[in-house]
């Protein structure tokens, strides 16, 4: 059901800790930490400006999806279903097939920095290990305590990686320099990936969803709402500052290549430890790990609840059925399809068909969102007061514009993989 916005009721109270920073955190996981390292390594700070643009998109992006959410009363998906059945063709299968086999990937992401720091049994164990360790805390859904765990990840993640930056003592000119927008030969790609890269893509949907366990659920929280996005996204930008200045210092400099994937960030550890001690390459291991971990325990929480929210709505079930809530029924479902049967994949890799849909169904996610926001934000489907003013919606058609483009080249690469290409 929809609410009233109203501006009688008293100021909301932020708090520094809030849903921000939890989607900010699940969007940045090893393989964004790669892809600005390799970014770094390969250009310099010449791609520093693409950080700066990702985190503003990504601001505009969360916080349209938060103000549909306590401008309506509505979760994001009710939004889209308004839109026509169509969004539902394209969110169900995308939200399974995404579950199935980022399950795996993110298992394998968080197996490998805990099986570096204790050399004991295996990636695959560990990242079985993690993912059960994930389904345990957030089963209950206790918030409270989802929140405090992914607000001391997001501590040690920024701690390890600004420290692992001011080791390689950062060039302040060229990082300057590199706000000029510029492309370099061959960066086009790279240019997309990173902007489109830094913050995460479904989780930024799951806001809403965050807001609400927060109890933050009406227009009175508008303004609290955004300040939370705000810092969140700047705080990513800081870390993410990091990690490019970490490529360009240590490696861009020295002309040393790292791994594409996860294990990009285990070869970022030696070099540490082979320049600045043992002891840091482990303390950049446990930042790897942080980050990791986080990126799956929010998923774990917030995409279940996106399920719960996808799945109560197709059985015609009221919004406040508990089957369509934190804890339900449909929300355990989806924690055990997250941790399961991605272990089958763990074990015998991905056939063709699954890597196909999974590259071209997530690609698409982020223009399916921006192009969303906008025709939700824009008519009577969001109170006046609250819809878009002209800047947010250059913003955003710009973000679709963006989005699009990566989608074209990130569909290409599945096909590429799935047909055996490079």
């Amino acid at each position: 059901m929809s609410s009233t916005p109203t501006t009688t009721e008293p100021p909301a109270k932020w708090k520094v800790i809030g849903p921000g920073l939890i989607v900010a955190a699940t969007g940045v996981g090893a393989i964004d930490l790669v892809a600005t390292l390799i970014a770094g390594s390969k250009y310099g700070y010449a791609l520093f400006w693409c950080v700066v643009v990702g985190c503003l998109m990504k601001i505009v992006l969360v916080e349209g999806a938060g103000r549909y959410s306590l401008a309506t009363g509505r979760t994001i998906f009710e939004g889209w279903r308004s839109l026509g059945v169509w969004t539902t063709f394209y969110f169900g299968p995308y939200i399974v097939i995404w579950g199935f086999v980022y399950g795996a990937a993110a298992m394998s992401g968080t197996g490998l920095p805990l099986y570096a720091l204790t050399g004991v049994l295996d990636v695959k164990t560990w990242g079985i290990i993690a993912a059960v360790a994930c389904l345990a805390l957030v089963w209950f859904n206790r918030y409270g305590l989802f929140e405090k765990v992914m607000a001391v990840c997001v501590g040690v993640m920024v701690i390890a990686m600004v420290g692992a930056a001011i080791l390689a003592v950062p060039n302040i000119v060229e990082i300057l320099k590199g706000l000029l927008p510029v492309v370099p030969d061959g960066g086009v790609v790279n240019v997309l990936s990173l902007a489109g890269g830094v913050g995460g893509t479904i989780t930024l949907a799951a806001y809403g969803y965050w807001l609400r366990e927060k109890g933050w659920a009406t227009p009175k929280f508008m303004r609290v709402m955004r300040i939370d996005n705000t810092v969140a996204y700047v705080v990513t930008g800081i870390f993410v500052t990091a990690t490019l200045i970490v490529g360009a210092e240590l490696l861009y400099s020295a002309k040393i290549a790292v791994s594409t994937g996860d294990k990009g960030l285990l070869d970022l550890s030696v070099v540490l430890a082979d320049r600045y001690g043992p002891i840091f390459g482990k303390v950049f291991l446990v930042g790897f790990f942080a980050a990791a971990v986080s990126s799956m325990l929010g998923v774990w929480h917030g995409v279940s609840l996106m399920f719960a929210d996808f799945m109560g709505h197709l059985r015609g079930l009221d919004s406040d059925h508990p089957r369509r809530r934190a804890g339900g029924l449909f929300y355990r479902v989806f924690l055990v399809w997250l941790t399961v049967p991605p272990i089958i994949l763990m074990f015998f890799g991905q056939p063709v068909w699954l890597i196909l849909a999974y590259g071209v169904l997530g690609a698409l996610f982020m223009p399916f969102l921006a192009i969303t926001l906008l025709l939700l934000l824009n008519t009577d489907k969001t109170p006046k007061q609250w819809r878009n003013g002209i800047v947010t919606n250059v913003v955003l058609a710009l973000c679709a514009l963006a989005f699009v483009a990566l989608a074209v080249t990130e569909v290409a690469k599945a096909i590429g993989k799935a047909t055996g290409g490079s």
